[in-house]
């Protein structure tokens, strides 16, 4: 019975708070609540929390959704629910698999019902959809930015598959556009996209180092101390494949050297000081 106790406490609040939107009787009051449980999750510094309780937040969000399946604001919030859960604790496997088509798949609804020029992204011809993203303003800059994330966690779920990667041009175009629009966007981490992205291939195969450095310098530049997964990725994307491990070791030091502000990037900085130490360690044999 103790044991039954433990385990149901994540789904009782859940319930109550799914009662209590539906008792609000507006549906903006589901949309607000499931963008505050993003930002809660995100201001939580206790990884297994977040672990154990997760997956009775998908399914809170989903339940939203099913109530009010054309907010925008919703469904761009289950899209980070379900990028940010899966990115974090799924990384990989069929697990992965489903979880990365639920965000896209709620990305592109938020798209679509945000503005009915940005429906069907997916299948869009790129020169189609470049044009399209290109028309873009600000007031669409969390919907693209989302879009990007979930389209970015998808592709990593499946970065053995060459028609997933083929996905990688839109997802470059859609990051670009947000760094148009404002680059200090999320605290600069379009460009941390964009970093990654220009390393998914070694130079020899294609891939644009003198691009990668670029974005991740501006990246880190524009996170500061607020977001350290910046110095984690820059690390991690850049300066191991280029084998440079004077610029790796330093920041990945420089991440330990920072304290976990208590904020809305708590979460991320308290993984990014969790992969710094692994990253760390492992150089030796690495290097």
């Amino acid at each position: 019975m103790k044991r039954f106790l433990i385990h149901s406490g994540p789904f009782l609040v859940v319930i109550l708070l799914f009662f209590m939107g539906l008792a609000a009787g507006c549906t903006s009051v589901t949309g607000n609540l499931a963008a505050s449980l993003a930002d809660a999750i995100g201001r939580n510094n206790d990884l297994e929390t977040i672990r154990e309780g997760g997956p009775a937040y998908l399914i809170m969000v989903d339940a939203f959704v099913l109530d009010d399946p054309s907010n925008p604001k919703l469904l761009a919030s289950a899209a980070k629910l379900y990028s940010t859960y899966s990115d974090v604790f799924v990384p990989d496997g069929e697990r992965a698999l489903r979880l990365t088509d639920k965000s896209l798949d709620y990305g592109l609804r938020a798209a679509c019902e945000k503005d009915r020029t940005l429906c069907g992204l997916d299948l869009m011809d790129f020169k189609i959809f470049e044009t399209t993203i290109n028309a873009a303003n600000l007031s669409d800059i969390d919907i693209l930015y989302t879009l990007g994330v979930s389209w970015a966690g998808w592709i990593r779920a499946r970065s053995g598959s060459m028609k997933a990667l083929a996905q990688i041009p839109k997802i470059e175009k859609l990051m670009e556009r947000v760094v148009f629009l404002d680059e200090g966007y999320q605290d600069g981490a379009a460009h941390l996209y964009l970093g990654s992205l220009a390393m998914v291939l070694p130079p020899v195969l294609g891939g644009r180092p003198e691009v990668s450095r670029a974005h991740f310098e501006r990246g880190v530049l524009l996170a500061g101390t607020k977001n350290l997964m910046a110095r984690v990725l820059y690390a991690k994307n850049y300066a191991r494949p280029m084998f440079d491990r004077k610029l790796h070791d330093r920041l990945l030091n420089g991440v330990l050297s920072q304290p976990v502000e208590p904020g809305g990037d708590t979460l991320v900085n308290a993984l990014a000081r969790q992969e710094a130490e692994k990253l760390l360690a492992s150089g030796q044999d690495y290097f």
